[in-house]
């Protein structure tokens, strides 16, 4: 089958996605069209127009194709209109995340505009997937809040063909390292921890979104309760970055063993790996990929008990010993409940869940069925 993938805001976990799609589903023919993860509120407005008249992409935008795959980031409709050749084929749009469970930030603009993109983008699509339930509901709640705001001609029970087509399929976990490949990893930075000390990793964008005040706050909290801790604070870094981490490395710099992206893929693992706890304060998360990574390699997690991780790590027995309470309204009173749990945690020793069902031997199965669903009927 031929197959376009396109990725109008390639972010790191969007083309970890895509090369495991195209590594694992190798007997398609993949073209792949992406754009830089910059400039966030042009690249949905404006990816079409990039695609579609900047000569570079030409060559594979003229190719012959039975199947569509999409980022949400991408404006379908507007794609469509400029290249008449992919009217007719089946478009399936991938949810990663969505505008609407955004929070508020005074830097942000244009968050209409982004979120009209995704819902025509939506509505033109023949096919939307989204990577957790909870993308998945708070997307289409979202969505039709919109709608009912808006004056006339319009309809929230427009979308109601869109949900019931729509499915749930997250993306695959790709872990396969050896072994041997940690080991050369851990030799090379020659990190050496201390008998009893707690070692926490952090792993996320270096964005307000994910809550980097909650994690100055934690931190202070443990450094309150004297608790002996390290914590490698890890994660995709952009062009600008919030004041907190410049705090955090200042104040705690004799706790920090690895402070930005990791230099290799395998001391990312390695970071991983050799951590007791992964922690995490995000604002905004819509699958928890390097909490589930870090999980994978035998961390226990610390979560709050919003966004997608009660979908995630709610399920088990006690669900108490993954989750702590969040306080959006007291940072403060948040990081307690947090270093709580870290303490609950190491007292009981508690063991890591188990993830496998996310790993992309089982999951990519699942992809292969869709695919050839939506793209088998366009192929002569």
């Amino acid at each position: 089958m031929r197959i376009l993938l396109i990725s109008a805001y390639e972010a790191s976990s969007h083309k970890a996605w895509a090369n495991t799609l195209m590594n694992g589903l190798s007997q398609h023919d993949w073209s792949y069209l992406s754009l830089p993860a910059r400039h966030f509120a042009w690249r949905i407005r404006g990816n079409a127009m990039s695609f579609a008249f900047d000569p570079k992409f030409k060559p594979i935008l003229e190719k012959p194709y039975d199947l569509v795959i999409a980022t949400s980031m991408t404006d379908c409709v507007g794609l469509k209109a400029f290249c008449p050749d992919l009217q007719n084929l089946p478009w399936l749009l991938y949810f990663h995340e969505n505008q609407f469970a955004y929070p508020a930030s005074d830097k942000q603009q244009g968050l209409i505009e982004m979120q009209m993109v995704t819902l025509y983008s939506a509505l033109a699509a023949d096919l939307c997937v989204f990577n957790s339930q909870f993308n998945k509901a708070s997307f289409f709640a979202g969505a039709r809040a919109l709608l009912k705001k808006l004056p006339d001609y319009v309809s929230p029970d427009w979308l109601n063909g869109t949900e019931a087509k729509s499915q749930v399929l997250p993306v695959p976990l790709d872990m396969l390292v050896s072994m041997e490949a940690l080991v050369s990893a851990e030799e090379s930075t020659n990190l050496i921890s201390q008998p009893g000390r707690i070692k926490l990793v952090w792993s996320a964008r270096w964005e307000f979104d994910k809550g980097p005040d909650r994690l100055l706050a934690i931190l202070e909290e443990l450094e309150y309760r004297k608790l002996d801790y390290e914590i490698a604070i890890l994660g995709e870094q952009f062009r600008s970055t919030p004041k907190e981490f410049d705090q955090i490395q200042a104040k705690f710099a004799h706790r920090i063993t690895q402070f930005g992206f990791a230099p290799s893929r395998a001391d990312y693992l390695r970071f991983l790996s050799s951590s007791d706890i992964v922690l995490s304060t995000a604002l905004h998360e819509f699958q928890g990929l390097a909490v589930l990574e870090a999980v994978t390699l035998g961390c226990v997690p610390v979560l709050p008990d919003r966004q997608v991780y009660p979908e995630l790590f709610g399920k088990y027995q006690n669900e108490k010993q993954y989750l702590y309470q969040s306080d959006l309204s007291n940072i403060q009173q948040e990081a307690k409940n947090a270093v709580d749990l870290i303490q609950y945690i190491v007292v009981n020793d508690v063991k890591a869940p188990d993830v496998s069902q996310y790993q992309a031997k089982n999951l990519l199965v699942k992809y292969a069925e869709l695919v050839e669903k939506k793209g088998g009927s366009t192929r002569l």
